[in-house]
This record gives structure tokens, C-alpha cells and sequence, in this order.
């Protein structure tokens, strides 16, 4: 079933298949794909990153959870509800969220493209760690994949991801979308 084009189902549809993973993870400490990381550092990267482009580019600020490190579920899933209330939120719709590198956007559109966009490729990260089902949307892939490619260079400079990964011609679109991000989908620890 092909994800919402709106943002706030779509987040609540990422976010529900980021959670379930979540709550499946038996050993936080797994090593995950992105190098030096374990389980816990994917849901670490979520939860510190996005409150404070939000507050800094929007002046939202998220409630805050226990650490990572204490709880890793409560901190996901405090984060996650406080990002769905964001996007709920009537008055969201007309609100901007401004960043010296991007300019000003409607906030439903920047939390769709920036952070929604992150949880459903770090989803890969967290199901591969923890051995849980690693498909994702192909549809969604498709589209994350036709968006960054023209912006490979930006992408690449910014240090935000690896070199890309070279998969086999005729992959499929997940495959080609996390070889392009730096994963490697096909590599040893599968």
C-alpha cells in the first residue's frame, strides 16, 4: 500500500512502521549500517536532531522523553507523538519553518521532506540492526530516490551521507535508494 501524500498521514504512517520496529528490537547495542552505530543511535539521531531544527526554524519546541540511553521506546515515542501534534495541528498548515539553507518553506512540506524522509530511510537501518523486516514502500522509495539524485553533489558535501554504494544493474528501487545513501543493502552482514 502506497504512503499518504499528506503530510501529516504520511508521518503517522513512517513513524507507525518506525515504531513498530522499535518495539521489536531486542538488543539495542546491535550494530547498525551506519558506521560506529548501534541500534540506539538510529533512534538517538531522530529524537536529538529534528527538536532543535524545529525549534531554531520554527520556534516549536518538542516535549522531551527520558534519554535514549534510559529508555530508548518512551524517548521514540514521545518525540514521535509530539511530531504527529505538530502536524495535527490545524494551525501548522499555515506556518512557515525558515533555515539559512533552505530558505523558508510551509512547515508540513519541510517536516515531510527533511524529517519523515529521514525516519523512513533510518527504518532500514533499525529493522537490518535488529533483524526485523527491512522492506519499505517502494513508491516512496522511487520518489526519495528521483529527488536526490540531481542533488547528489550538495548531498555528498553536506557529510550527511556516505559515498553511494554501487548495487547491481535492475536492483530494485529500495536496493538502488540505500546504495545511494551509502548503504549497502547487499553486503556481508545481511
Amino acid at each position: 500500500m502506497a504512503l499518504s501524500d499528506r503530510p501529516a498521514d504520511r508521518h503517522r504512517e513512517v513513524a507507525g512502521l518506525f515504531t513498530e520496529r522499535v518495539r521489536g528490537t531486542k538488543d539495542w547495542d546491535a550494530p547498525a549500517p551506519v558506521p560506529g552505530w548501534v541500534a540506539r543511535d538510529v533512534v538517538r539521531h531522530l529524537t536529538e536532531w529534528f527538536p532543535s531544527f524545529l525549534s531554531a526554524g520554527a520556534g516549536i519546541e518538542l516535549p522531551k522523553g527520558p534519554s535514549v540511553d534510559e529508555d530508548p521506546v518512551a524517548a521514540w515515542q514521545i518525540h514521535a507523538d509530539g511530531v504527529q501534534a505538530v502536524l495535527d495541528d490545524p494551525e501548522t498548515g499555515n506556518r512557515k519553518l525558515t533555515n539559512p539553507h533552505i530558505g523558508s518553506l510551509p512547515l508540513p512540506g519541510a517536516i515531510d521532506q527533511f524529517y519523515t524522509a529521514d525516519v523512513f530511510m533510518h527504518t532500514w537501518d533499525l529493522s537490518r540492526a535488529t533483524g526485523q523486516d527491512e522492506r519499505l514502500d517502494p513508491d516512496f522509495c522511487a520518489q526519495l530516490l528521483g529527488g536526490m539524485e540531481p542533488m547528489e553533489e550538495v548531498m555528498r558535501a553536506s557529510g550527511q551521507y556516505g559515498p553511494r554504494v554501487e548495487v547491481p544493474a535492475g536492483a530494485d528501487v529500495q536496493t538502488r535508494l540505500l546504495g545511494f545513501i551509502g548503504r549497502d543493502p547487499l553486503g556481508a552482514d545481511r
